[in-house]
């Protein structure tokens, strides 16, 4: 069950007042030798990534996230030179990063211990005054927004259970969004429980728990502006602010069911709403006169779209209409120049990304259309970011199924130019060995529904020999298989495995029909899809049908432990990552705002019972027939490491071969290169193994 990084609150209202059961004791993990002899060259894949890019005010420098350290940690440094500096030597995850307008500070968002908590920080360039803006508070969890247009604050989430009393605590009188201070001065938020800390440390409170979004001086010299509090929404997310000040614009709602919305600070009153896509949770941006708002969205439509529309001085809309859209493609990703005057929008064309510049300015009304769009040369088959780098300029972190992630930064709309401190392409694979590119395929559900996929062909192999082949299934339901560079199917395809990784029905970026073909009973046939993608693996690959197996992460973990249990006789083994194994212990023990999404994608925990225990894999357990590694990070919250744990041990007491391996400071992303490296290793030895028996 994989999420989108959003503020979420971690004690928000579940659809279930559920309490999860005691769990029973952990079958023991599975024992992993060291890889040795002529596999090591495979094993150790060491080649970085580096992506997030965001820069300085003039884009001559750029901020983003680089794991050459073994984690994911902020860099900072110039463009186009090789003078890179790390910011934050923590072993802390970086998630997000954000340099501020002003060029004096840079904000990101950092996992402690890799778990699911998140806070957010400041650092200046040079590397000096980092300081905690919010977040200390473990049980609850702080996000990061957007800054003020001035770069005198940055919008933080804090996601809060109701506010503690004690002695010594303080709250404002005032009902309204206001400044929250401490007694002796200005203050900081601190913790997650919506207090703040002054220079003295007297806390200041603020009754409440939930969602609630701040303007924080990264200085600390002003007092918290309230800006937004939702006590029932399990995301908030400060996408923009007017550039006068009047207007915030919010992100909230769970997946599938998200709503841009307009507010005014002044007295709080919500002047707009419209749904939004899911995906990028940077909808959309405020022009510089405040009078129209850009936004990616899919009110009523099959696919994202550029929507444009026209303010009054109030902020209430005035006229709203398309300005850009694609037959049969989403548009994923919408970046506007610093000037307002244009946008750049990433295309999603069948998993592949179209990059092109449009005029947004001027825009009179309804019936203009943005200007002709320039095409962007592309590199790299996908586009995970876009941003404004300065006049004229773009950062764009890119992805390719041969590469691996790295930051390109084009002037005025020309062709791109890779930063010399970008990933090293020629450590993706080891040497001797091309790197593979996928081939889309294509084939058709037995209800019709066309489906699709990328088959990677194993190296060195006849075109038309058979070969054992892995079915890979990716997490959401609502993610979509890219071609991107993936160092998982490189390990696979090292070992002479083919991979073909297909969109079931619930993905995304096949329209919302097809995300919502899914839902409730739906459920049954995505199921089904998996054995008709296995089959035409075997009938299109060519895959050795004597020679398959199933593997995924989160809910592609789900999909792998009921595929082994209702198609017992189709797969030879199976790999589940972080996945549900029973969908009523996976509400009980789940974040509440997953629970509150999964309840619309699944069912109600309460009144659709029969139906989650029908669709759950616990349920036909007795099928399994085949030996399974469960895999799990141990601090995982979104889907509880008892999911992996109940299986296998349930596998066993069957007689069936089943093994558990836990990933020390994880949690439902496996973010540190060495675990990385373990869960690959462990993944292909097994499959090897199982699918290469002699």
């Amino acid at each position: 069950m994989t999420g989108e990084h959003s503020a979420r609150p971690p004690h928000a209202a579940a659809p279930v007042p559920a309490r999860a059961p005691a769990r029973a004791a952990a079958p023991a993990p599975m024992a992993l030798p060291e890889a040795e002899g002529p596999r090591d060259a495979v094993t150790r894949l060491r080649a970085h990534g580096c992506w997030y890019p965001s820069a300085d005010p003039e884009g001559s420098r750029v901020a983003f996230i680089c794991d050459r350290g073994g984690v994911p940690q902020l860099w900072a440094g110039p463009v186009d030179g090789e003078g890179i500096r790390l910011l934050d030597a923590s072993p802390d995850p970086v998630k997000e990063v954000s340099w501020s307008p002003d060029g004096r500070w840079i904000a990101y968002t950092t996992a402690p211990g890799g778990g699911e908590h998140s806070r957010v920080l400041c650092v200046r360039p040079d590397g000096t005054g980092r300081r905690l803006l919010a977040g200390a508070d473990p049980d609850s969890s702080a996000y990061l927004g957007c800054w003020a247009h001035d770069g005198s604050a940055v919008a933080v989430t804090l996601a809060a259970p109701a506010t503690a009393q004690s002695d010594g605590l303080w709250q404002s009188a005032d009902a309204a969004p206001a400044h929250w201070t401490a007694r002796d001065g200005p203050a900081t938020l601190l913790g997650t429980t919506a207090y703040a800390v002054g220079p003295g440390g007297t806390p200041a409170t603020r009754p409440g728990g939930g969602l609630s979004a701040y303007l924080v001086d990264p200085d600390g010299l002003a007092s918290p502006v309230l800006l937004a509090t939702e006590p029932d929404a399990p995301t908030l997310r400060v996408c923009d602010l007017s550039r006068d000040g009047r207007l915030a614009l919010l992100r909230r709602g769970p997946r599938g069911r998200r709503e841009a919305v307009v507010r005014r600070i002044s007295d709080a009153a919500t002047t707009f709403t419209l749904r939004v896509a899911d995906g990028d949770p940077w909808i959309g941006r405020f022009s510089p006169d405040g009078r129209t708002l850009w936004l990616r969205s899919d009110a009523d439509r099959e696919y994202a779209a550029l929507f444009a529309v026209a303010l009054d001085a109030e902020g209430a809309p005035c006229a709203r209409t398309v300005v850009a859209e694609r037959e049969d493609s989403d548009l994923e990703l919408l970046a506007m120049a610093h000037d307002g005057r244009t946008a750049v929008l990433a295309w999603n064309m069948r998993g592949a990304g179209e990059l092109e510049i449009v005029e947004t300015s001027p825009w009179r009304g309804a019936s203009d259309t943005a200007g002709p769009a320039r095409p962007v040369p592309l590199p790299h088959e996908v586009v995970t970011r876009i941003t404004a780098a300065g006049t004229g300029r773009l950062l764009l972190a890119l992805s390719g199924s041969q590469r691996r992630p790295g930051v390109w930064w084009a002037h005025e709309g020309v062709s791109l130019l890779r930063t010399p401190w970008s990933s090293r392409d020629e450590d993706a694979v080891p040497p001797g060995r091309p790197p593979v590119r996928p081939v889309l395929t294509r084939l058709a559900a037995r209800d019709g529904l066309p489906l699709s996929g990328w088959y990677y062909r194993a190296p060195g192999r006849a075109p038309n020999e058979p070969a054992p082949c892995v079915i890979h299934l990716h997490g959401g339901p609502e993610d979509q298989e890219r071609p991107v560079f993936d160092p998982l199917y490189h390990e696979l395809l090292g070992r002479g495995l083919d991979v073909f990784a297909p969109d079931v029905r619930g993905s995304g970026g096949h329209g919302r029909s097809f995300v919502d073909a899914d839902l409730g009973t739906g459920r049954f046939a995505a199921l089904d899809d998996v054995a008709d993608c296995a089959a035409h693996a075997v009938a299109e690959g060519p895959a050795d049908p004597t020679r398959l197996a199933v593997m995924g992460r989160s809910y592609g973990g789900y999909l792998t432990f009921a595929s082994l249990v209702r198609h017992p006789d189709l797969f030879r083994t199976g790999v589940a990552v972080c996945g549900m194994s029973d969908l009523l212990t996976f509400f009980a023990g789940t974040e509440p705002w997953i629970a509150e999404s999964a309840a619309h994608k699944y069912g109600h925990p309460e009144r659709d019972r029969e139906l989650l225990h029908a669709l759950s894999p616990m349920s036909r357990i007795d099928a399994l027939r085949v030996p399974l590694l469960a895999v799990h990070g141990e601090h995982d919250t979104n889907v509880p490491p008892g999911e992996s744990e109940q299986f296998v041990r349930a596998a066993r007491e069957r007689g069936v071969p089943a093994e558990l391996l836990v990933l020390r400071d994880e949690g439902h992303d496996f973010l540190r290169a060495d675990n990385r490296r373990l869960f690959r290793r462990a993944a292909a030895d097994w499959m090897e193994r199982h699918l290469h028996p002699s």
